[in-house]
C-alpha cells in the first residue's frame, strides 16, 4: 500500500490514436474548412508530401518538432517544380507550410499532439508588395480577346466566353471552371453570375454587355447542337466536346495558345491569373476606388488588391498632384 508521503509521478495521458490514420484525419480536416475543391486538392497534396517526407526519414509526424519542419522547408526550397523546372518559389513553400500548420492546428484540437511544430519554424519571407504572376497590359488583353474572336470551330464560342469572363470579371480560374448554367441570372436589371469564391464565400458579379453577349452566343450554339432550348441546359457552364466540365489545366493551355496567336511576347509564362492582375490594374487606372476593386476580387485584405495593381507606383497617380490642384483651385 502506498504511503501518503510517497510522491505521485505525473504521467501524461497517451495521445489518442488517429482514427483511420493520417489520411482519414486529413479528410476530416478538409471537411471542417470552407474551401474550394481546388484548394482542398492542393492542401491534400501538401500534407501527403509532408507525410511522405517523414516516412522516408522514419519520423513519426506526431512526434516531430520545429527543427524537423525547418529541415523540410529547406528541402522544399531546393525542390524543382514539375511545370517550370525551377526551384519552388518562396510563396509556394510558404503556402505548403501554411497548409501544414493548419493541419497540425486541427491535430492539436483533436489532442493528437500537444503543440503545432510548424508554429516555431522559419518560413520564407514573402514580399507582400510583389506578385510573381506575369501581368498583361490593356492592349495585350485586347489582343487576347481579338485572337479568341478570330477563332472558328466547335469550341470557339466556348473559348470566347471563357476569356471574356476572365478578362472582364477577373475571376480566379477555379471560380471560372466551377460555374454552372443556373448560376447565371438577372438582378435589378443587371445580368449577373453567382459563384462560390475563395473560402466557399458566396459571391455575385455583374456581367458586362460584352461578356453577356459571349456567354449567350455560346449557350445558344450549345443548345442548338443538343436540339434543346437554352433554358433546358443544365450542369456546368463551360464544357468540353464530350460534355464534361472544362478543367483548369485546359484554361491554362487556352490562355497561352491565344496569347501566342496574339503575338504576346511572354505567352509561355502567362496564366489565367495574368488576366486577373490585368483586371485589377486596369480598374484602378480607370479610377475605380480600391474598396470596389477589393470587393469585386473577393479579397479580405486590401493589401492583396494593391499587390495586383501593377500601376500603383506610376508617378502619374501620385496624390501630390491632386493636393496641389485642389490648392490651386482654392486660390483661384
Amino acid at each position: 500500500m502506498r504511503s501518503p508521503d510517497t510522491p505521485v509521478l505525473y504521467r501524461p495521458p497517451a495521445h489518442p490514436a488517429l482514427p483511420g490514420g493520417p489520411t482519414a484525419v486529413t479528410e476530416a480536416w478538409l471537411r471542417n474548412r470552407r474551401l474550394s475543391e481546388h484548394t482542398r486538392d492542393a492542401y491534400r497534396r501538401d500534407v501527403a508530401g509532408w507525410l511522405a517526407w517523414c516516412t522516408a526519414r522514419h519520423l513519426d509526424p506526431l512526434r516531430v518538432n520545429f527543427l524537423h519542419v525547418n529541415e523540410y522547408g529547406r528541402a522544399l526550397e531546393s525542390t524543382l517544380a514539375a511545370r517550370t523546372g525551377r526551384p519552388l518559389t518562396p510563396a509556394t513553400v510558404a503556402r505548403k507550410l501554411s497548409a501544414l500548420s493548419s493541419w497540425y492546428d486541427f491535430l492539436v484540437k483533436l489532442r493528437a499532439v500537444d503543440t503545432n511544430p510548424v508554429a516555431g519554424a522559419d518560413r520564407p519571407r514573402i514580399d507582400r508588395d510583389h506578385s510573381a504572376t506575369v501581368g498583361l497590359t490593356p492592349d495585350e488583353v485586347d489582343a487576347l480577346l481579338a485572337a479568341a474572336e478570330a477563332e472558328t470551330g466547335p469550341i470557339a464560342a466556348r473559348n470566347r466566353a471563357a476569356i471574356a469572363l476572365l478578362a472582364d470579371l477577373g475571376l480566379r480560374v477555379g471560380e471560372l471552371v466551377s460555374l454552372n448554367v443556373d448560376d447565371l441570372g438577372v438582378e435589378r436589371g443587371h445580368r449577373s453570375v453567382r459563384f462560390a469564391g475563395k473560402g466557399g464565400k458566396a459571391r455575385r458579379r455583374a456581367l458586362t454587355p460584352g461578356t453577356a453577349y459571349a456567354v449567350d452566343a455560346y449557350l445558344a450554339e450549345r443548345a442548338a447542337d443538343q436540339g434543346l432550348d437554352v433554358p433546358q441546359l443544365t450542369g456546368a457552364l463551360l464544357v468540353t466536346t464530350s460534355g464534361a466540365r472544362l478543367d483548369r489545366h485546359s484554361v491554362f493551355r487556352l490562355v497561352r495558345r491565344l496569347a501566342r496567336s496574339a503575338g504576346i511576347p511572354a505567352w509561355a509564362r502567362l496564366s489565367p491569373h495574368s488576366l486577373r492582375h490585368a483586371f485589377a490594374t486596369t480598374a484602378r487606372a480607370e479610377g475605380v476606388p480600391l474598396e470596389d476593386v477589393q470587393d469585386a476580387m473577393g479579397h479580405a485584405d486590401p493589401r492583396t488588391t494593391r499587390r495586383y495593381d501593377r500601376d500603383r507606383h506610376n508617378l502619374d497617380r501620385d496624390p501630390a498632384y491632386a493636393v496641389w490642384a485642389a490648392r490651386a483651385r482654392r486660390r483661384g
